[in-house]
This record gives C-alpha cells, structure tokens and sequence, in this order.
C-alpha cells in the first residue's frame, strides 16, 4: 500500500438502542436499553473499521447525544487523516473532547480497527500478542430482589460461570443476604463485588465482616466508596487486608496516578469508554509499572468495544480478571464475526482487525461526514 492508500475518506455514525435482559442497576443508576453508537471509518483503499460509542451517564455524565456531538467534531478532525499517526491523533482527540471519554474511545477504536484490517493483522498485535489465549469472564448479577439474584445465579451457573460480579451498595444487610444465598445455592462461585461508590467506610467493613462470616470466597472489592475518599480504600486495605479495585476512582492517567500515590488499590478496572482507548492503553502500562493488577471492564457494550477490550488483554498480558460479559446480558447480537463466547469462555480471532461486521449499519445522511 502506498501513503495516499491511508488516507480517512468517510466517518460515519449509526445509532442504536440495545435493550438489556434485566435491567442494569447499580448503587449510582440504571440502564434498561443501551443507547450506544457504532462508528465506521473508511480509508482510501476502501478498507473499514468499527468502534463503539457506549456512554453510561452515571459514570461519565455522557448520554449518546453529547457522545455524538462530541465524535462529529472529532470524525471531522479525521478527514484527509492517516491511521498510521494514531498517536499524534489520539493526543488531538484529547484536546479536542477531554470530557468525552466514550466519543474519544469509538473514534480511536474505529481507526486502530482500520488501521491493523488495512495492515492484516489483528489489533491485538498491535500491542505485542503477549497472551493470545482462551480467557474467562466475570458474569454480572445487577442490584435486585433476593428472589429475582437467586435466578439469574442459577442460570449462569448452569452456563458453567464461576466468577460472579454482584452490584450492591444501596442495603448493606440486603447485600450480604444475596451473597450469601448465592454462596449457598451455587457451588464453588468467587465474587467480585462491586458497589459503584454505594457505601460508606463502616458499611464496607459491615459487608466484608459479613462475608468472612459465612465463608464466600472474595477475589476483589470494586469500587467500595465514592470515588475521592482514596485515604478510605487504603484504609480498607490495611485494616481487612482484601484486594480492593478502582474503577471511578481511576477514570484517567492522573486519577490513577492519585490512586498510587494513595496506595488506595491492588486493582485499577480500565475501561475504554471510561477513559478512551489510547488513555486506557496507558493507564494499564502504568498501574502495571506500579505493582497495581489489571481489570478490563466495560459499560453495557456490544462485542465491538468488547472485543477491543480482550485485544487489549492479548496484546498486553498481565490483565488477570475480565469483566466482559455485557454482550451477554443484550437481548440482541448485532455483530457478525469477532470473538465469540463458550459459556464463560471467551475466544480469540485471528483474522485481521476486530474481524467482524455489522450488517445492520445504516446511518443517516446526516450523520455521514
């Protein structure tokens, strides 16, 4: 291929509701349809690749219409652009849309998607292919009835998942009854629990007092308080020694740095459309450097920004816990192609790119650049 063969002609945007099997409800909020945002770019050549533009305005404070407001300027700023410069250009982005994470992430996902299609290999080689292999997910229960809990755990058990993500944080005495329900009913499950910020310091100490209680096996507390009280999760730390995550408290490069300096975790949860792509690259090398364990996570997103999450995690390695599993909990697949789930198990691809199409891509004139 020749320099004018990379060459950005077309940015297009297509929006789309995804409605969730039951609705995904943490201690901040709630979805019961994912209004996310597919982005195609197209090169010279012809050659196309894909992001995903997965707000979740509890976290961020993006919905879908400030994502696309954002990503217009930024697939404007691409036009006439090449793929192979994708760092000066992700450096622009971030000038451009600093407090729009999701946009910045679909864009950067699509022309990275572009880029390793137009040079045949897969994005996960991008980044090195350090540990190209069958993974395990995570399966998230969101905050629900006991009743309600107790159903969806037997399903996924039955599916052959063994590592629950249970969202809690609105009733502590509440949560450790769910927990330890599903502790009881559903042999040789670990959890990761997650409160998006939902309790206090007392009402974490409450929780895990309570599982060392009836014996549930904890593989990591996410995000137990607000995302500013870094003192407190050190606390956590030292006075109950468990291996706690951030995740809003490390939504950038300089939050986590905060988070070191603090020794306010043992985990940082990355996630693309927290952070952006490239940030999200850099934040896992970093907390890598600085003896911090890495999680890959998401929003409530579709195997695109999925899919780019695992490429991160086979290119890098070093990324223990996965937590992508919310493909899973849609009612509906739109991708053909890409990685694919076995039970708990997911699958690499091998062919170029992300390796998948979207047969239902079909954006409005307006939103062709």
């Amino acid at each position: 291929m020749n320099a004018s063969s990379f060459t950005i002609t077309n940015v297009e945007f297509c929006p789309l509701d995804l409605p969730i099997t039951d609705p995904f409800v943490v201690a901040t909020g709630q979805l019961q349809v994912a209004q996310n945002a597919f982005v195609r770019v197209t090169l010279h050549d012809g050659t196309t690749g894909y992001g995903e533009i997965a707000p979740f305005p509890a976290i961020t404070g993006e919905d879908r219409e400030s994502s696309l407001t954002k990503a217009r300027i930024l697939g404007e700023h691409l036009l006439g652009q090449s793929p192979l410069h994708y760092q000066r250009l992700g450096g622009e982005f971030s000038e451009l849309a600093p407090d729009a994470p999701a946009a910045r992430c679909g864009l950067e996902t699509a022309l990275l998607d572009t880029f390793t299609r137009a040079i045949r290999i897969p994005l996960w080689a991008l980044w090195g292919g350090a540990d190209v292999r069958v993974r395990e997910t995570d399966i998230t229960i969101p905050i629900a009835s006991l009743e309600r809990s107790r159903k969806l755990a037997r399903h996924w058990h039955e599916r052959g998942f063994r590592l629950f993500k249970i969202k809690v944080g609105h009733d502590v005495d509440d949560d450790i009854r769910r927990l330890e329900a599903l502790h009881r009913e559903c042999a040789g499950v670990s959890f990761v629990i997650d409160a998006n910020q939902g309790y206090t310091y007392e009402e974490a100490a409450t929780l895990i007092q309570g599982l060392n209680l009836f014996g549930g096996t904890l593989l990591l507390l996410e995000q137990p308080l607000a995302k500013d009280a870094l003192e407190g999760h050190a606390k956590l730390r030292r006075d109950f020694r468990v291996p706690v995550a951030a995740d809003e408290s490390a939504q950038s490069l300089r939050d986590l740095q905060a988070v070191i300096r603090h020794e306010a975790a043992d985990y940082v949860n990355i996630k693309i459309t927290k952070s952006g792509l490239l940030e999200g690259i850099l934040m896992a090398t970093v907390a890598k450097a600085a003896g911090l364990r890495v999680m890959l996570g998401g929003m409530v997103e579709t195997r695109v920004a999925m899919g780019c999450s695992y490429s991160i995690a086979m290119g890098l390695g070093g990324c223990p816990v996965l937590d992508l599993d919310t493909p899973l909990l849609l009612d509906t697949d739109p991708i053909d192609g890409g990685y694919t789930y076995e039970g708990p198990l997911l699958q690499p691809w091998y062919g170029p790119g992300l390796d998948f199409n979207i047969p239902s891509f079909q954006p409005a004139v307006s939103d062709r650049l």
